[in-house]
């Protein structure tokens, strides 16, 4: 404090240590006496010391300012001693202005006259930019301070330091400015350079200043918060340069070409480059630089360090470990590649090795050109890498002279091509010299800044050693800046008229216009990784743009990940240099495979292919001062995001680099700016601008990508750029908003003069190829092959070549990527140097052809209207004729936010799309996006209308209440893509985009919902329910339709059940599925695109996407999210048998008794509506009084019975329980808005009618059937009511012995179905049943209440909120199955099974489902192993087809066969039709029975097996009837294989499907195969197998244990018998399985055994191990 004081200071504690405690008073600094005086160049001024107490002492009393308005933009003022010439920088570059003073200024000055301040204001708008009133102006003999207050905080530059974060952190900083050789680190210490330049950025709209002080004394830069800066200098003068631009770029442009615009790099220089501190021998070096060639790494230079030296002196060699060294540069050559060699500042004072006199020593001593002591004659003794040393003084003309000769005369015995300069800050290891520094105020100063040990002459000269230019304590900062000077000399003696290369450690202001410079020895650590890209942006601003961190660190060995990260963003440093010290490894060392080398090779190809980018990049920096790794603010100013980004940089204007800086990391944040760009790799176009977000970025990856607006010219790459420069070029155009870009090449022989500049624009489908310069022919007769053009909406169907507006015969082709929006155009040949046109046609392929007019009746006129384009094709069935012209869909997006957890935005539809629709198809005007992350694996995509409340499906998902995954590891990356709208969802691991829906055809109104996207591959498998004739989808232009219908199976025909899910395989065989939860009536077209459209007529869009990734992880995904299988009872396993027309009780009876005469397994038995009295439900008919008797008969021998029950209840019976409760409970479907009910007509009859069964059906409809009504099963009431009624049958209470105690519920007709179109007497609401729409439905033209009730019946959820039939109708089945399950257990206590016809997503959750009404038909066998798969994908896994077929007279051979495959339905039934004849086992022949006896205890000696299956898939979601692709998906044969199939994992079944057959070719994939029958094994592959009549083929899976047990008539018995192990043993002899085991019928109380073996037995066989239950294998007492 008392200090304080002393100085006439103010004194203030705080609690902030940072923040001075002693400050200045208003009393110190001068004044300006006499105000200001006019001069040419500007004015002057002289200032008086105010009377204050001294700092440091030696004060000057009267100072002169001198004021230069050099250029509109540039002002310089300087104050200097008028009475004693102080020191002033001789700068190589910048010379003294003479006047006169520029006029019409962008800044004004005012001059403060007491205290002594100076302010420049902006002229434009009168901000202050430069105010140095915030404190005094101190000017003594060794202290000069000046403070500046700046308009913002944005301040970059300064140096040179190491700054953790490009923009300065204002928080109280003080950063020391004198030439140190110190390693960087996280200290803020001096390096190497000197740099007073910095920037600031005033506001977004980019005005911006630039200060620089002319000085080279030691020094320090203060910031502080106000925003203010301090320049505290030692020396010489203040010589203030502010620099006023437009925007930043435009300020470091003033600034460069003020100090010396930078040097134009070498070509080669731009090549990838080696390098390392003590190889040791140039054996060594040679090794590497073979290894690195062997790997293919693109690689030009190699520099050898010191140890190539003879005891580290320059401009000798090693003549025992380098002695092959002259020869170095041709092996070089020889490969296109270069030499750099390393020279030091220091030059050993010692003799040779042999004794002979060092000669470069002693010709410098002779010329007397060293660094002197302080009387200017002794030379300086120091010692540094050689030992005792001395140091050139390179300010001197003659040691010049003397560097220049030596750089000869040891070209001329080594041969290099550029040299690398370094230890020159001058650095030495002791401090001043061998005799010490004396004591004076040059070496111990009064003030010494805040540098490196706060000794000046430390690990340097003496302070008062001289060189020409001055004492070193004003030129020290200037040492290197003047080795850079003297090594150019010698680089154009020994290059004339070339560049060569010259690279240096110490730098000042001016140097980049010679030299580059590597930001020090830095250390293989993650901070050094970071802190580069500041280093690298400071030198952007201070001229020297070849710029360059060492690749992998410098000190200590690196790690394989850091290295991979290092080598992957240094391919994007100007100067790309690997650089380590002893004993350290370079990027061949990882290994030829590794992630590094890989990746390394994939970056630096990326790199020289994009040379000529960054070579004119280079160009533009040379001529006009432009940055070439350019910070984001100098592009993007507007966002103030961008002030402080630097873990990102770019390449010019074009390239954005974002590298992976952490450990363990393959997300990142990374903020993309406000423009359109391009994924580099892929050419896709990314939706996101003016935001943070995550990207993901794998082991191999970092982010590149290209800025919209750009033409990028490139050349194919080679190893070297002397092979690159050969190949052929091209141009990839990047398109803006506008669909425009421009671009620029500069082109000559990469090392001398000479050239062509080349400048590109496209706009609206025309390239325009102008060379502006031309004085230089490449000797490759180059020429542009290839034009890359990312973000066209468009195919160019045609490009015509232009030279002079003359076509030219061009032989190109093209392609083009939908996904991407990528169009290339190959084979063209445009030479270098002549300019050209290109112009393109757009147009629409074939399979971009989206269907305008999906309705009925399209014709051109209606296509017109619709704004579309009306094509007949003939030639091609299928293609729309109305098809969508152009790629745009009506709505745009805003207001796009991205979070961890998903995506939200808004949709609009532009006005401008507006066409003649009718109200209930006009797009609705505002629609909300959003995109949920519900899980890594899982991801909603929701579109609906949030301003008015639309119809949702009311069925629940399994979704977690908050998003259960991480960024890190998700398996998707979502994009909202705009103009057109879009969504696409990417596969993070391998970039394969699964969903594109930014396509033309989106459209959202009331009755008409319509979204595309496009598919990864051919390869898509589900929705239903159709009978389909592959298990993968036809994608040549097929439409399903998709409404749940009484319809027997039929091309192109919808079905009972309505599944909107499929699963899609990526070319890759990665798997992924997606769920469309919507239940209005629907189609889906099938184009070869591939791509697929969803039309629907109401409701909303709502998508669930899993991404597997396998295709059985897919169903486990799926089945979690909308309900595992159903665990079924053992007993439903058995085989069942069925008939819709047994005349009586009697027949069943008669027919159980011969199954089990005939041994055949037998466990189910049912009854159709037979049973019922006139088909109602809930009734026994007189023919059937025995069959409640008869029930409990058969399950007292260990059978079970399974009943019907159909959902429609007759209304016109006197006495009818079940609709009388019905009524009373309102129940049932009624016309909207009334109390009447919606009667149809189904099943029941009308009472007292004799129906006569000739008559046609229609007439027996309208004669006989009673008016029927619909249980809503929605309502709450329903299901009390509909579980009184199944009750009331188990247990009757009026009459025990009619008590029918069933097993399980059989429910069908629930679709519902009807027997007369809507209703009785018609429908009331014509829009509903014939919507704007139709789906493409079976009876299209008979609208949407064909076979069913009418669309506006009312419905009411169990909320109590009112749907429409037309919303819910596709829920009619599934509404009514868990009511029947929850009846059935609660009546039963037991497990049960419910088997429904129709279904929904989710159904499989309660009940299981046969195919319906098939007919006894051969091609019906592969049907319907193609349905079980089908609804394998849909969580259904008790699935069969009726055995033998429903419809039609089966035949022998038929139901045999059908008998065999049967067999293996999880689901096995046997069942026909009422009329045709009897097709059960005991139907045909004794042969037939054995047959049938055979496959049917192969089943049941497996269903142990199929059991535990059956629990995997309830527990896990597995699939049971197993797809082969589900198992062997690298094997793409399996992708088409629908004719076997796999219980789970390890049995195949083969079976004969065609008629007369005696042979199956069969296909087993890779894996080793036992015969289920022979137990010979084999390993995979197509076959013929012998299949007579009688045998079904079987094979089992090496690697897998089956369970199993000894058949018998029923399970009951069955379950009593020994259990078995089938192992079958892979090629490692190892096996293993599970047995899942309880009681059969219970609910709950599960236990799994799990089952290992392996064996040393041959593999050819098939081992069987018998054990009884005794032996317990596994308990059943869980």
């Amino acid at each position: 404090a008392s200090l304080c004081t002393l100085r006439g200071c103010c004194w203030s504690p705080r609690s902030d240590t940072s923040v001075p405690w002693c400050f200045f008073s208003s009393n110190h600094g001068y004044r300006a006496a006499g105000g200001l005086r006019a001069t040419p160049e500007g004015q002057s001024a002289t200032l008086t010391r105010l009377p204050s107490p001294s700092l440091f002492g030696s004060d000057v009393a009267t100072v002169l300012l001198t004021a230069q308005h050099q250029t509109r933009s540039r002002f310089r003022f300087k104050i200097t001693d008028p009475k004693t010439q102080r020191f002033e920088v001789p700068h190589e570059h910048v010379r003294p202005f003479s006047g006169p003073a520029a006029s019409d200024l962008k800044y004004k000055v005012d001059v403060q006259q007491n205290p002594f301040g100076i302010k420049v204001t902006r002229a434009s708008n009168g901000r202050v930019l430069f105010d140095t009133t915030i404190g005094p102006l101190l000017y003594a003999e060794q202290f000069l301070q000046l403070s500046i207050k700046l308009p913002s905080s944005n301040i970059y530059g300064v140096g040179e330091h190491v700054h953790k974060q490009y923009r300065h952190d204002v928080n109280w900083k003080t950063w020391p400015i004198f030439n140190r050789d110190t390693a960087p680190s996280g200290n803020m210490d001096n390096l190497y350079g000197a740099q007073t330049f910095f920037l600031c950025l005033e506001d977004n709209t980019g005005a911006s200043l630039g200060v620089f002080l002319m000085n080279s004394n030691a020094m320090e830069f203060a910031v502080q918060p106000a925003p203010a800066v301090t320049y505290r200098t030692i020396g010489g003068i203040l010589d203030f340069y502010i620099f006023l631009g437009d925007t930043p770029e435009q300020v470091v442009q003033e600034y460069v070409k003020f100090i010396g615009l930078p040097a134009l790099p070498s070509y080669w220089a731009l090549g990838f480059q080696l390098s390392r501190y003590d190889y040791g021998s140039l054996d060594e070096v040679k090794a590497v630089v073979e290894r690195n060639r062997a790997i293919g790494l693109p690689y030009d230079v190699q520099h050898t360090d010191i140890d190539y030296m003879e005891a580290r002196k320059d401009f000798t060699y090693d003549k025992a470990n380098f002695k092959d060294l002259p020869s170095f540069q041709t092996y070089l050559h020889d490969y296109g590649q270069k030499y750099v060699i390393i020279l030091d500042a220091a030059i050993s004072t010692e003799a040779l090795a042999d004794s002979s006199p060092y000669q470069a020593y002693e010709r410098g001593q002779s010329k007397k050109i060293w660094v002197n002591e302080s009387d200017r004659v002794t030379p300086l003794v120091g010692q540094v890498w050689p030992g005792r040393t001395v140091f050139p003084d390179f300010t001197n003309p003659d040691c010049t002279s003397w560097w220049v000769e030596e750089c000869k005369i040891f070209y001329n015995q080594v041969p290099y091509d550029g040299i690398w300069i370094d230890m020159n800050e001058v650095a030495n290891f002791v401090p001043g010299s061998s005799k010490g520094c004396e004591q004076n105020d040059l070496n111990y100063p009064p003030f010494t800044p805040h540098i490196v040990d706060r000794l000046l002459y430390s690990k340097t000269v003496c302070m008062d050693a001289v060189q020409k230019w001055g004492r070193q304590y004003d030129v020290h900062n200037l040492y290197g800046y003047s080795m850079i000077l003297s090594t150019q000399r010698a680089i154009e003696t020994l290059f004339p008229g070339k560049r060569s290369f010259l690279l240096s450690r110490s730098t000042f202001a001016g140097s980049g216009k010679y030299s580059g410079h590597w930001l020090g020895d830095n250390t293989a650590s993650w901070d050094h990784i970071k802190w580069a890209i500041p280093g690298m942006l400071e030198f952007g601003l201070f001229g020297i743009p070849y710029i360059g961190a060492d690749i992998c660190g410098f000190f200590e060995n690196v790690t394989e990940e850091l290295c991979r990260r290092w080598m992957q963003v240094g391919a994007f440093y100007p100067f790309s240099r690997n650089h380590n010290t002893e004993k350290c490894i370079d990027p061949a060392a990882f290994g030829p495979d590794s992630v590094l080398v890989n990746s390394s090779k994939h970056y630096l190809n990326i790199r020289y292919t994009l040379l000529p980018y960054l070579y004119t990049l280079f160009y533009k920096a040379h001529t006009q001062g432009d940055t070439v790794t350019r910070p984001l603010l100098h592009e993007f100013y507007s966002e103030e995001a961008t002030w402080s980004v630097d873990k990102q940089f770019l390449w010019g204007p074009g390239l954005l680099i974002t590298p992976v800086l952490d450990p363990g990391v393959d997300i990142i944040q990374a903020y993309i700016p406000d423009a359109v760009w391009y994924d580099y790799e892929s050419g896709a176009k990314i939706w996101l601008r003016k935001q943070w977000t995550d990207l993901y970025l794998p082991a191999d990856k970092m982010g590149l990508h290209l800025r919209g607006g750009y033409i990028f010219p490139f050349q194919q790459p080679a190893t070297t750029t002397v092979a690159s420069r050969k190949n052929p070029m091209g141009l990839i155009i990047a398109l803006d908003d506008n669909n425009e870009a421009a671009g620029e090449l500069f082109w000559d022989d990469g090392e001398s003069t000479g050239e062509v500049w080349l400048f590109c624009v496209k706009k609206s489908n025309v390239l325009q190829m102008n060379v502006t310069n031309h004085n230089y022919t490449d000797p490759n007769n180059l020429v542009f092959e290839e034009i890359k053009i990312l973000g066209l909406l468009q195919e160019p169907v045609s490009v015509t070549v232009l030279q002079n507006s003359d076509v030219q015969n061009s032989a190109h082709n093209i392609t083009y990527n939908p996904v991407d929006k990528v169009a290339l155009i190959q084979g063209l040949q445009l030479q270098l140097g002549k300019s050209y046109s290109l112009r393109w046609t757009l147009g629409t392929s074939v399979n971009e052809k989206y269907d305008c007019h999906p309705g009925l009746n399209a014709s051109k006129e209606k296509c017109e209207q619709l704004g579309c384009v009306w094509t007949v094709n003939t030639s091609n069935v299928g293609v729309p004729y109305c098809y969508y012209n152009g790629s745009d869909n009506p709505y745009s997006i805003t207001d796009v936010k991205y979070t961890s957890s998903g995506v939200t935005a808004n949709l609009t539809f532009n006005k401008s799309h507006l066409k003649a629709y009718e109200k209930s198809t006009s797009p609705i005007s505002t629609l909300r996006l959003e995109v949920k992350y519900h899980n890594n694996h899982m991801l909603q995509f929701k579109i609906y209308d949030y301003a008015n409340k639309r119809y949702e499906v009311p069925v629940p998902l399994n979704l977690p209440k908050t998003p259960e995954g991480t960024t890190e590891n998700r398996l998707y990356d979502v994009t909202v893509q705009n103009k057109p709208f879009g969504i696409q969802v990417r596969r993070r691991s391998t970039g394969t985009v699964i969903w594109d829906s930014q396509l033309p055809t989106f459209t959202f109104s009331d009755m008409f919902i319509q979204i595309s996207t496009r598919l990864a591959s051919q390869y898509l498998y589900g929705f239903g329910e159709s009978e389909h004739t592959m298990f993968r989808r036809d994608m040549n232009w097929h439409t399903w339709g998709m409404f749940a219908r009484d319809q027997p199976p039929g091309y192109k025909l919808n079905l009972y059940g309505f599944q909107p899910f499929y699963m899609g395989l990526e070319e890759d065989g990665n798997a992924h599925g997606v769920l469309l939860l919507n239940s209005n009536a629907m189609d889906v077209t099938f184009q070869p695109t591939p791509a697929l459209t969803y039309r629907t007529i109401g409701g909303i869009l709502d998508f669930y996407m899993v991404l597997g990734p396998t295709p059985e992880l897919v169903v486990q995904e799926y089945t979690a999210l909308v309900g595992r299988p159903v665990m079924p009872p053992y007993w439903a396993l058995g085989f069942q048998l069925c008939r819709y027309g047994y005349e009586n009780d009697t027949e069943i009876a008669n027919l159980v008794e011969d199954m089990k005469a005939a041994g055949i397994p037998h466990d189910v038995q049912y009854a159709d509506i037979d049973y019922m009295e006139r088909q109602l439900d809930f009734t026994l008919s007189p023919r059937f009084t025995g069959l409640p008797a008869l029930v409990k008969k058969i399950q007292e021998e260990g059978m079970r019975f399974i009943l019907i029950l159909d959902p429609a209840i007759s209304g016109n019976e006197t006495d009818y329980p079940a609709f009388t409760r019905g009524l009373e409970k309102d129940v049932f479907i009624k016309w909207p808005d009334t109390n009447d009910i919606i009667y149809g007509k189904v099943w029941p009859d009308l009472p007292n009618v004799e129906v006569n069964n000739s008559l046609d059906w229609e007439t027996q409809v309208e004669l006989y059937r009673a008016y029927a009504a619909f249980p809503d099963f929605f309502r709450n009431s329903t299901t009390e009511w509909w579980t009184r009624e199944i009750t009331e049958v188990y247990t009757n209470p009026h009459n025990a012995s009619r008590s029918l105690k069933f097993d399980g519920i059989w429910i069908d007709m629930n679709e519902p179905s009807s027997f007369v179109n809507g209703a009785v007497g018609g429908c009331r609401n014509r829009e509903l049943n014939f919507p704007p729409y139709i789906p493409h439905l079976g009876s299209r033209s008979e609208g949407l209440l064909f076979k069913t009730l009418c669309m506006e019946g009312q419905q009411y959820l169990p909320d109590g909120s009112q749907v429409r039939h037309y919303d819910v109708h596709n829920l009619y089945g599934w509404s009514q199955t868990k009511p029947t399950l929850d009846a059935l257990r609660n009546i039963t206590k037991e497990r049960g099974i419910i088997v429904t016809r129709s279904t929904y997503p989710s159904s499989g959750k309660w009940s299981g489902h046969w195919l319906g009404d098939n007919t006894a038909a051969w091609n019906q066998l592969e049907k319907s192993i193609i349905g079980m798969m089908e609804f394998s994908l849909f969580g259904i896994s008790y699935t069969g087809a009726d055995i033998c077929g429903f419809f039609g007279d089966s035949e022998y051979e038929l139901c045999a066969r059908w008998m065999e495959l049967g067999a293996f339905y999880p689901y096995s039934r046997n069942h026909n039709g009422k009329g045709a004849r009897r097709q059960d086992p005991v139907a045909w022949n004794s042969t037939f029975e054995e047959m049938s006896r055979k496959v049917l205890n192969i089943r049941y000696t497996l269903l142990p097996y199929l059991y535990t299956l059956m629990y995997e898939a309830n527990a896990h979601g597995s699939t049971v009837v197993r797809p082969l692709l589900h198992e062997f998906v690298e094997d793409q044969t399996t992708w088409e294989i629908h004719k076997q199939f796999l219980w789970g994992a390890a049995l195949l079944v083969s079976p004969v499907l065609e008629q007369g057959a005696v042979a199956v070719n069969a296909y087993l994939p890779n894996a080793r195969w036992y015969d289920y029958h022979t137990y010979i094994g084999f390993r995979g592959q197509f076959r013929n197998l012998s299949s007579p009549l009688g045998h079904i083929n079987l094979h089992v899976r090496g690697g897998y244990i089956l369970a199993q047990q000894s058949p018998a008539n029923t399970t009951f018995y069955s379950r009593k018998n020994p259990l078995a192990l089938t192992v079958a043993l892979n090629d490692s002899q190892l096996a293993e399985g599970q047995l899942y085991w309880d009681d059969g019928v219970r609910i709950g109380k599960y236990q799994v055994s799990c089952l290992h073996d392996k064996l040393s037995h041959s593999a050819s066989t098939m081992h069987k191990y018998c054990l009884s239950l005794a032996q317990s294998i596994v308990s059943v007492n869980s």
